[in-house]
């Protein structure tokens, strides 16, 4: 700061105290260093009687007076310079200069912060007496008064700073919050990007990502190259500096080596580098990942504290692309492990029946519609409930099936709804219930008909709510389930002798869809067994056998009382007991009763040989018909026969074809 002034005593103690009064009324009143000067400033000219005051800083390479008050007067040129270089005041040519940086105790706090410091001195030019004739107290008030001032000045630069650190800060932390809700590489990229040309009032920036393997940094997104991606040697310019020292570097043009920057990127790209700032970008284990790049300053410069908020953004951008690739992996984890398990239990089959059944559930998939399958005991009751939930978009979520006819009523409750720790007797810890279990599922009532009466009202009363309480507790836990019931009894039947609830039975029963039983789904009885050969044969790594004709046969004249269950069994049976190539009928080692060879005790005692083979031709294709339920194309198959040649044959023994053939009655 350099002072000019007229009293030949210089300042008293008395106008000492007053100089500190307007010092601190001038800072309570002023928001910035600007202000604070232009207030006082003035009053210290005025009451100084000073002839030129003002405040010298070095910006750019270049001595500046700013904050000039007084007079039109030239200060020499090396005043300032000295005063700095011995770091005390020093009088020359009437004019007296005191390093602001000697005096300020917040210099050490602002460079470990990284705030730019630059050289600075208040110069004083007097009307009368000259510095040089000036008594040592006279000089050691007015140093006193200068580090006043410079410990005020430090005050609002430190205020100042924090308050525009403050809104960086929370710019950033708004940015990474968003970050957080991209899903694609691409646009999180650009968001950064976004963010850090918006924050730090640059051109753009980019995020140059370390491709170790091939030694290049992979820069994303790149305005005007092909793509958005821009690769560069993984020692080229600034960004290659940061690379190799793992320390922020900073370029301005002017200051700075010209060789530093890349200009072939900027031929490449039409575009002009002023001025480049870099950081490295480190992931959770403080492994080096890449280098965060922005470039042209709005004010053509960039300094330290740009530094800090890039360093900020860095890290903040660092922790959001690990926790994208985090998300990314486990997501195609989740769905490949959700995608072999609906490969587990696929529903398998052609027959017209399962395309209409397959089509109405590929519909209600995407609803939340209660589903009530019918069919048999092992008809793929439960298969067909996981395909409506692997075909859904509650697919992520779990898939818990119970089977309600092996609970009884008193524990039908805590299964279901859960219980608290001491609710009952061997209640000793806190259990989930299915159904918070199957929260953003579905969940499979297998057998509900089976279901006591206190059970089908709670299970109402939850379906109604959509809220469970644990037994023994008070608190209503909501619960986001899809239900899907499965039974093998007539429900209506069970309605009407008041066995089962009949609003639980409309609640459940908003789609109905019925499995039929094996034996009436022709050739989906033979693409079943190769289905669950195969599935056998992979699991104990043997090649797969081939069915022979007389076993396929066998296969599709069996009536399978026990459905496709059966089928399973007996499929696996001789996956691991037939060691051939091929499987007869002698590997199915099926209950002697599906043969369809009739017994002896079957065979006629009475006619001739000729009406003996007649009566069992007939009854033969009878129930070849039967099994085939009329359809003659399944039947003649059945039999080893043409259609055509199965016609003929029936015409020969007087049996009536055509439509009316699938009616037992006509045939004896």
């Amino acid at each position: 700061m350099i002072l000019d002034t007229a009293d030949s005593q210089g300042p008293d103690d008395s106008k000492g105290l007053s100089f500190s009064s307007q010092i601190l009324l001038a800072m309570q009143k002023s928001h910035s260093e600007q202000e604070f000067l232009a207030l006082v400033m003035p009053q210290l000219c005025k009451d100084l009687d000073l002839d030129a005051i003002g405040l010298v800083q070095q910006i750019r390479g270049h001595w500046v007076t700013k904050d000039w008050e007084g007079g039109e007067i030239s200060a020499p040129e090396t005043l300032v310079p000295r005063a700095l270089d011995q770091a005390q005041s020093v009088s020359e040519g009437g004019w007296l200069a005191i390093p602001l940086e000697n005096s300020s105790c917040f210099i050490d706090l602002w460079r470990s912060k990284g705030i730019p410091v630059s050289a600075a001195a208040f110069v004083f030019h007097p009307l009368r007496v000259p510095w040089e004739d000036r008594s040592v107290k006279q000089i050691t008030q007015m140093e006193e008064l200068v580090r006043n001032l410079s410990t005020a000045l430090g005050q609002l630069r430190w205020s100042d700073h924090c308050s525009r650190r403050l809104s960086q800060l929370t710019a950033v932390v708004e940015a990474a919050a968003n970050w957080q809700r991209h899903d694609d590489d691409q646009t999180l990229l650009e968001a950064i990007a976004d963010a850090a040309t918006r924050i730090l009032e640059c051109d753009r920036a980019s995020i140059f990502l370390w491709d170790r393997k091939r030694k290049k940094l992979v820069g994303r997104p790149a305005l005007g190259v092909p793509g958005g991606i821009l690769e560069v040697d993984d020692s080229a310019g600034v960004v290659g500096e940061v690379l190799q020292s793992g320390l922020p570097q900073i370029w301005n043009r002017g200051s700075d080596e010209e060789s530093r920057v890349n200009r072939r990127v900027d031929e490449s790209l039409e575009f002009e580098t002023h001025s480049l700032i870099a950081v490295p970008m480190f992931d959770m284990r403080n492994r080096l990942i890449g280098v965060f790049e922005a470039i042209n300053h709005a004010e053509f410069l960039f300094d330290e504290s740009h530094g800090l908020v890039l360093a900020d953004l860095a890290s903040h951008a660092s922790a959001a692309i690990e926790s994208h690739q985090v998300r990314s992996e486990l997501t195609a984890t989740r769905d490949r492990l959700i995608d072999d398990a609906a490969a587990k239990s696929p529903l398998i089959g052609s027959h017209e029946s399962m395309v209409s059944i397959k089509e109405t559930a590929r519909k209600v998939a995407g609803t939340d519609l209660g589903v009530l399958i019918r069919g048999g005991n092992g008809t793929g009751k439960e298969v067909l409930a996981r395909t409506i939930h692997f075909e859904s978009n509650r697919r992520a979520g779990p898939f818990i099936a119970v089977n309600c006819a092996a609970l009884v009523e008193s524990l039908l409750e805590s299964e279901l709804f859960g219980h608290e720790k001491g609710s009952f007797t061997d209640a000793q810890a806190t259990r989930v219930g299915k159904f918070e279990l199957a929260d953003r599922g579905t969940l499979f009532l297998d057998e509900v008909g089976d279901m006591s009466p206190g059970g089908q009202a709670k299970l109402l009363r939850v379906l109604e709510e959509k809220v469970v309480v644990r037994v023994g507790g008070s608190q209503t836990i909501p619960v986001d389930v899809r239900v899907i019931a499965a039974t093998n009894q007539p429900l209506e039947e069970l309605i009407e002798k008041k066995l089962f609830r009949e609003d639980l039975f409309f609640r459940l029963n908003v789609v109905n869809m019925t499995l039929p039983d094996l034996r009436h789904r022709g050739d989906d009885i033979l693409v079943l067994a190769e289905h669950f050969l195969l599935q056998f044969c992979s699991q104990i790594g043997r090649k797969v056998p081939d069915f022979k004709n007389t076993a396929k046969q066998a296969l599709l004249a069996y009536p399978w009382p026990g459905n496709i269950r059966e089928l399973r069994n007996t499929i696996e049976r001789v996956a691991y007991l037939c060691s051939e190539e091929e499987i007869d009928v002698e590997d199915l080692m099926m209950n002697p009763s599906m043969d369809l060879t009739p017994s002896k005790d079957l065979l006629p005692i009475e006619g001739t040989l000729n009406e003996a083979t007649r009566s069992f031709q007939v009854q033969h294709i009878r129930r070849a018909i039967e099994l085939c339920d009329g359809k003659m194309t399944q039947a003649a198959k059945l039999l080893g026969l043409h259609r055509s040649n199965l016609y003929r044959k029936m015409h020969q023994l007087g049996m009536p074809a055509g439509e009316e053939a699938s009616d037992p009655s006509v045939m004896d």
